[in-house]
């Protein structure tokens, strides 16, 4: 029913996504599926001829995408991007001539779409690096007002429900200060799908029972997010089973509203995060959909190299509904 309501909620206001892989076998059939569904619209970044080709190779139809090879594009457009992007990284010593020869990397161009509202949001690494994706996104589009840093949740499709763990993909080891950014936003991220966010800010110890500076991180982080952001139901320190077992909640924190009840589950570092999620999805066998960046201006999410059809156009929806957020 989630994955149905992703797809229901993308459609419901459709925004424009583009594909900087539109070469790829993989991109070129999820676009189709989504054209064909109506969960968006799409531009392919790529060889038109080769595009076309790749669509009857598959028997899918794409002829309502839009195709733009960057480096046969409308000079206008080139220019007005290259120029965009020079007075946004001249500081960094990128010259004109640098930015023009960027605008002709797929990556780039759909940045700089995005960037200059000619499509509401991107997807990109089924070919490429999480570093090459994301690299011009924080560079240009960058994070939004208040938000300290771009992070990442999985959607944790369980039998009964779906939990939202965070941040497994992304930031190495966050300090009290984004861990709590990365409570308030995962919470955010939460509710723009229907999740009604309850945050457990995770740690090995429950309430006032351990110490140590580990411990110490999640207590100032949970004070600093309850701090900026009163209106969440916020737990923490809190152990992984006293957040999701009601039972365990009744012995170690009867009175919390979120210990049994979490649906936010926000890790202390990407090694206990990233273990944690490829440790449920395996052992329970479930989906988990992500990392869904989140923080950002505008919406860019990462693909795993190894998506299928079915991962990529989830996260093209995923990205749509998150547009619809950002307006």
């Amino acid at each position: 029913m989630f994955l149905y309501r992703i797809l229901e909620k993308a459609r419901s206001a459709r925004k424009h996504i583009v594909l900087p892989e539109g070469t790829e076998r993989r991109i070129v059939a999820a676009a189709s599926e989504a054209l064909a569904r109506g969960i968006c619209d799409i531009t392919l970044l790529g060889d038109p001829k080769t595009i076309e080709e790749l669509a009857q190779q598959l028997g899918v139809n794409v002829s309502r995408a839009r195709i733009i090879d960057p480096k046969n594009a409308e000079e206008r457009v080139l220019e007005n991007y290259a120029e965009t992007l020079y007075q946004l990284r001249k500081h960094k010593s990128v010259t004109r001539e640098m930015a023009r020869d960027l605008m002709l990397d797929p990556i780039y161009y759909a940045t700089m779409m995005v960037y200059k509202g000619d499509a509401d949001g991107f997807v990109s690494g089924s070919t490429h690096s999480t570093a090459d994706t994301l690299g011009p996104v924080l560079r240009v589009i960058k994070t939004r007002e208040g938000v300290s840093l771009a992070s990442s949740v999985f959607f944790m499709c369980l039998p009964e429900r779906v939990l939202v763990y965070g941040d497994c993909a992304l930031v190495e080891n966050p300090t009290a200060e984004q861990m709590a950014d990365i409570a308030i936003t995962s919470a955010d991220t939460a509710r723009a799908f229907g999740i009604e966010p309850r945050v457990a800010m995770l740690s090995y110890s429950t309430g006032k029972s351990g110490k140590g500076k580990d411990v110490d991180k999640v207590r100032e982080a949970t004070r600093i997010a309850r701090q900026k952001r009163p209106d969440l139901l916020i737990e923490g320190p809190i152990q992984y089973d006293a957040a999701i077992s009601e039972e365990v909640a009744r012995i170690k924190m009867k009175d919390s509203a979120v210990a049994g009840k979490a649906t936010v589950y926000i890790f202390p570092d990407l090694d206990a995060g990233n273990t944690a999620y490829k440790a449920v999805q395996r052992s329970a066998n479930v989906p988990a959909i992500g990392p869904v960046m989140q923080g950002l201006r505008k919406p860019a999410n990462d693909l795993s190299r190894g998506a299928t059809v079915t991962d990529i156009l989830y996260t093209i929806a995923i990205t749509a509904i998150q547009a619809q957020e950002s307006r």
